[in-house]
């Protein structure tokens, strides 16, 4: 347990939070956009007669909007277990102290939905 009493130390702890969910939605949006680079490809080749194939692209893409979930969980769990850590007094009266963990799990299934529907279409 912390004995700084200052409300300073959570809500660094939640900017720590809100910096590995910005990181975590970078990961999936760079996925995405590493995904979708078969298709473009294809299409500035101009090879409309052949089969849209995106291989490698795919799986690369998956790859990061994974990790990005991943990512978003994993930050979840070390930001509760420094909220633990923490005195009542540093942590301020009625604040909603698990709205980021809410974000951050949303974000995480959100990337897992993405991935699912990437892989399987």
């Amino acid at each position: 347990m912390s004995y700084l009493d200052d409300p300073r130390v959570f809500f660094a702890a939640e900017r720590t939070l809100l910096a590995w969910n910005r990181t975590a939605l970078a990961l999936m949006g760079f996925g995405f956009i590493v995904e979708r680079f078969g298709l473009f490809l294809h299409v500035v080749l101009q090879r409309h007669d052949e089969p849209i194939h995106r291989g490698v692209s795919l799986w690369i893409g998956v790859a990061f909007i994974l990790l990005g979930a991943v990512l978003a969980v994993l930050s979840s769990v070390q930001y509760r277990r420094t909220l633990r850590a923490l005195g009542q007094a540093e942590i301020p009266k009625d604040y909603w102290v698990n709205l980021g963990v809410m974000t951050n799990l949303l974000l995480a299934l959100l990337g897992l939905a993405l991935a699912a529907y990437m892989a399987l279409s």
